[in-house]
């Protein structure tokens, strides 16, 4: 028996209030509260109607509007039932924090710390939170951290950093 969209939210929504869900394309996906985002997560994993065993991704989208401006999503999947959720919860521009999903799946390490890297976001509790791609002092001039991903960043780039483009199709390493 395939696993039911209404069993995964019955699931997530014994555990949280505010749970809501969509669906777009044949694809599930569940809005969480910031604060409840663990124990849900938690009880998809371990409850034996759901079964969400594997971690298949972690990473933020930008909406680049306030207050809610980052929504981090996890994208899981059940071996058993063969069946994939995303769950997503919304982080205040202010104050991009969540709490890490490191003891729920232990890889969701190297996914945090990519989403951390690229956007900022700070996953409480992580085990090792630091720059992945880029260098630790990727910083701008006043020497705030840059998160190339998020949408603020400047489209061409730190000036200084690489030689730009003097006209659209070459650019001038000699300079």
């Amino acid at each position: 028996m395939a696993l039911s969209n209404s069993v995964i939210l019955d699931v997530a929504s014994g555990i949280a209030a505010g749970v809501t869900a969509s669906e777009h394309h044949g694809d599930y996906a569940l809005r969480v509260p910031r604060e409840s985002i663990i124990d849900v997560l938690t009880e998809l994993r371990d409850n034996p109607r759901t079964g969400f065993d594997q971690c298949v991704d972690i990473t933020v989208v930008d909406w680049a509007t306030s207050p809610d401006r980052y929504e981090v999503v996890y994208l899981l999947y059940s071996i058993a039932n063969a069946a994939r959720v995303t769950v997503t919860t919304m982080l205040r521009a202010d104050r991009p924090h969540v709490a890490s999903a490191v003891d729920v799946w232990e890889g969701a390490n190297w996914y945090e710390r990519e989403a951390y890297d690229m956007y900022g976001v700070i996953f409480e509790g992580h085990p090792d939170l630091r720059r992945f791609f880029m260098p630790e002092d990727f910083m701008d001039e006043d020497g705030e951290p840059l998160y190339p991903l998020r949408k603020d960043f400047p489209l061409m780039g730190i000036p200084g950093s690489l030689p730009l483009p003097d006209k659209l199709g070459s650019t001038n390493v000699n300079k």
